[in-house]
């Protein structure tokens, strides 16, 4: 039997669900069945084809969350790590601490996990698996293809 760390989430204090659109909705479902009391604040951050970088098209943020709010951006791919660190620069600039958030995804790979680490020291990321790398169009392999469209039916 192995042990194993929890942290207990107290259903008195704040607690937000950052979806990055349209493939976190699924796991922000999840999470507000299992807390009810979440705030849930939509972040759209598509990643151009071409030059791999981010782009913020919806940004439902607040200016300022609750003191010692505790936030999980949840996103089921974790590739290049480009649209979290964009997701996390909003977080920053609106002084949010890294010990008061979570990183939750379904895959992750090297890149985005090394990217992520170096540039936000002491956020935990949580993931089902880590695939061991990306090709040169930022896709994880073997992964499990577009996450938003498996999710909603929308698979070419």
């Amino acid at each position: 039997m192995a042990v194993a760390s929890v942290e207990f989430i107290d259903p008195r204090e704040p607690v937000a669900v950052i979806p990055i659109l349209r493939a976190g909705l699924a796991l922000a479902e999840h999470a507000s069945s299992i807390l009810p009391a979440t705030k849930t604040y939509h972040l759209g951050i598509s990643r151009n084809e071409e030059t791999l970088q981010p782009a913020i098209y919806l940004n439902k943020l607040p200016e300022k969350f609750a003191d010692g709010c505790k936030i999980f951006v949840v996103d089921p791919m974790l590739a290049t790590g480009g649209t979290m660190v964009a997701a996390l620069n909003l977080l920053k600039e609106r002084g949010v601490d890294n010990k008061h958030v979570k990183v939750i995804s379904a895959v992750a790979a090297p890149p985005a996990l090394q990217k992520l680490s170096e540039q936000f020291p002491g956020l935990h990321v949580y993931t089902g698996i880590i695939d061991p790398e990306v090709n040169e169009k930022g896709f994880i392999i073997p992964g499990l293809g577009d996450a938003g469209d498996r999710s909603y039916g929308t698979d070419p």
